[in-house]
């Protein structure tokens, strides 16, 4: 593959410094496989909002399987999840800042300390304060998305699950998002598990692949080696049909 990993940014993004870009604490892994292969049922089971029917789920070293009620809430503020749709993640008949608070407040925090820590979400997000008094319908699906990824770091996870988040954005809005996520890993050490189809939105900053068919990893790796020489027929066919 050239040297030359391209073409979210502006200028061109050379393979040392997406290298220097990922010494970090946190890390990004990009899910793959073909539609069906099980990517999104996966990221529902790691948050539990599907059952898990098979194999464990380990966390900081601890088997969060089968774990429920209080100890299951305490848990999962670590792994939160932004969908593909923000607007239909959000209650129309609420404002932003009321989906973005809601966690705060069922945490026992203030309403006026809810309210300041909303601002401060929404401006580490790049949104305005005053977003916080906007109902969904009154933004744009990149605004809103934005809102949502406020709304995952409320409870400041150590793992951010992007299911799609950019893929009903336009082409323009996706590369801002993205440089949201690379700054929000730079800054606060998160570790993302991205899945998406758009090979060209995750080579720029994704540290590892994971390759899965009906299901089960057939194949992972840094990004560079699984692009540049994969194992598999199956992985060599499915970065083909997005190269």
């Amino acid at each position: 593959m050239a040297e030359n990993i391209y073409p979210i940014f502006e200028k061109m993004l050379q393979r040392k410094d997406r290298e220097a870009l990922l010494k970090q604490k946190g890390i990004m892994i990009w899910f793959t496989g073909l539609s069906g292969s099980g990517k999104s049922t996966i990221a529902k089971m790691l948050t539990h909002l599907e059952s898990i029917t098979d194999g464990k789920v380990i966390l900081k070293g601890k088997d969060i399987t089968n774990i429920k009620g209080k100890e299951l809430r305490e848990i999962y503020r670590d792994i939160q999840m932004v969908f593909q749709m923000p607007m239909e993640s959000f209650d129309p008949r609420c404002t932003l800042g009321d989906g973005i608070g809601e966690s705060l407040r069922n945490m026992g925090i203030s309403r006026t300390e809810t309210r300041r820590k909303v601002e401060e979400l929404l401006e580490r997000c790049g949104l305005e304060k005053e977003y916080a008094d906007r109902y969904p319908h009154q933004v744009s699906g990149g605004q809103c998305q934005r809102a949502a990824i406020a709304r995952a770091l409320a409870v400041n996870p150590s793992i951010l699950i992007c299911d799609e988040a950019t893929s009903a954005l336009d082409v323009t809005v996706q590369k801002q998002i993205l440089e949201l996520l690379i700054e929000l890993k730079k800054k606060e050490n998160l570790s993302f598990i991205l899945i998406c189809h758009d090979l060209a939105l995750v080579q720029a900053f994704c540290d590892r692949v994971l390759v899965l068919y009906h299901g089960k990893t057939v194949e992972s790796g840094t990004l560079d080696e699984t692009i540049d020489h994969p194992k598999m027929d199956y992985t060599r066919k499915l970065i083909d049909s997005v190269l």
